[in-house]
């Protein structure tokens, strides 16, 4: 079983990568990514980590409000995406 950590307020050049090297001496990183804009590439301000469940407290307690790449970053168990409206073709 695995969760979801949300990683908020990352500085712009944060990478996958290096969100992966915080988290890993804490537990095992399955997925990692950083949000990119569609047009520009550059990235949001957040992403997103997946690890095993029973490491997912010890995470967020270690690194939740720590400093990674110059920003003190929020960390907390990501939630379900809402449902958006729309999506209909008009003809």
């Amino acid at each position: 079983m695995t969760k979801t950590l949300y990683f908020g307020n990352l500085a712009w050049t944060t990478t996958e990568d290096g969100l992966a090297s915080a988290v890993e001496p804490l537990a095992e990183v399955i997925s990692v990514r950083v949000v990119t804009d569609r047009d520009t590439g550059r990235s949001r301000g957040f992403g997103f980590v997946e690890v095993p469940a029973d490491a997912a407290d010890s995470v967020i307690e270690a690194l939740n409000g720590t400093d990674l790449d110059g920003r003190q970053i929020v960390v907390n168990e990501s939630r379900p995406r809402a449902p958006r409206p729309g999506g209909g073709r008009r003809f």
